[in-house]
């Protein structure tokens, strides 16, 4: 730790190796590459998406609503919200799918 005339704090930080920037150059190539392939496949994703809607949506209302009529009421407005739901889940999707998936293929190959 080393102080200057104006009292801040400069810390010394080891220059990453080659071999750790070669490796950060390649996990952000997979994440450009889940990027793109997000882009191309976007009907995929909305598909995907959808599904899982459609499996979270009932599940969660069979959880917490046991009592029968509301049951199916629920179950009916949820096909009607589904339209908007897609909208923000492809939006979410697409700003944080690639960064979790590459972090999550990280952990994979790092055996630490």
């Amino acid at each position: 730790m080393l102080s200057t005339t104006d009292d801040r704090i400069i810390t010394l930080v080891p220059a990453p190796s080659e071999e750790q920037r070669f490796q950060q150059k390649r996990m952000n190539e997979i994440q450009l590459l889940l990027d793109s392939l997000f882009e191309r496949e976007e009907a995929t994703v909305k598909q995907i998406l959808d599904c899982l809607y459609d499996v979270g949506s009932i599940n969660l209302i069979n959880k917490k609503f046991s009592n029968r009529p509301l049951n199916r009421l629920l179950k009916m407005i949820s096909r009607y919200a589904k339209p908007i739901f897609k909208i923000f889940a492809l939006r979410w999707f697409k700003r944080n799918c690639p960064q979790l998936i590459t972090a999550w293929l990280s952990t994979k190959v790092n055996f630490k």
